[in-house]
């Protein structure tokens, strides 16, 4: 029995060596990973071709878990602001964690609607949606939304797996893509003035898939509508209560 002592001190120390292994094994696989999807999916050929810089404010509408959210943060650095917006509390809480890690503090977290992403008004240089427009049910509300928010001139890239151009929307949602089609028409009923089209992504892999990248803008005549000073206060008391329940959502 006594013979037997150091094989099982062998047993219980293998399992310690091949998790510290994994530990030490993850994060390169973490990085990998990164590289491979800012490799095809290009973060900052994006953001160059929405014009921001250093001290822009913008949101990535459908933020999702915060991927181009810390390449907006990087961005725009602390003179500047990043609105991260998505109606999924799970994936803003992900979001958040990896906004605490990256030290980001000119990110802010916004708990949005199905019919409304929460943006301040008039004050964002651009809007960014990425593979998330196709699930927008009420899209014509977040594009009004989204248009308020914007200054005159402010752009607006919406980037989507691209579906079949004669196929109607209930079709392509079922298929999670969106025609370009669609969204063109989609954008310029609600205002928007079609700009260009820059080169999209192609996804690779098992679950490869085209993505096209289409950018609007807000016409600079456009006219902000005036704000009587009651409807002032109503509104910023509803954003104020609206932050603090998002807090109490997502953020404790």
């Amino acid at each position: 029995m006594h013979g037997s002592r150091p094989f099982q001190g062998l047993r219980r120390a293998v399992p310690v060596a091949l998790l510290l292994c994994a530990l030490a094994v993850f994060p390169a696989r973490v990085a990998r990973s990164q590289q491979d999807r800012d490799r095809w999916q290009r973060p900052a050929e994006v953001i160059d071709a929405l014009g921001i810089t250093a001290g822009s404010r913008v949101a990535d509408v459908g933020c999702g878990e915060g991927y181009f959210v810390l390449h907006l943060a990087q961005r725009v650095g602390t003179s500047g602001a990043v609105y991260a917006v998505d109606i999924d509390p799970k994936a803003l809480a992900i979001a958040r964690r990896k906004v605490e890690r990256a030290g980001f503090s000119q990110v802010r977290l916004i708990l949005g609607r199905e019919d409304d992403p929460r943006l301040p008004e008039g004050e964002l240089d651009a809007v960014l949606i990425v593979n998330a427009y196709h699930e927008m049910r009420k899209h014509d509300a977040m594009l009004q939304g989204v248009f308020r928010s914007l200054k005159p001139g402010g752009r607006l890239a919406i980037i989507d797996g691209a579906g079949e151009e004669h196929q109607d929307r209930s079709a392509l949602m079922r298929r999670h893509r969106i025609s370009r089609k669609l969204v063109r028409e989609d954008a310029e009923r609600n205002g928007f003035r079609f700009r260009e089209e820059r080169p999209g992504f192609d996804r690779p892999g098992r679950n490869a898939r085209h993505f096209f990248f289409l950018i609007f803008e807000k016409p600079a005549e456009a006219v902000r509508k005036r704000v009587r000073p009651a409807e002032r206060r109503v509104s910023s008391l509803t954003s104020t209560v609206n932050e603090l329940t998002f807090n109490k959502i997502v953020m404790m």
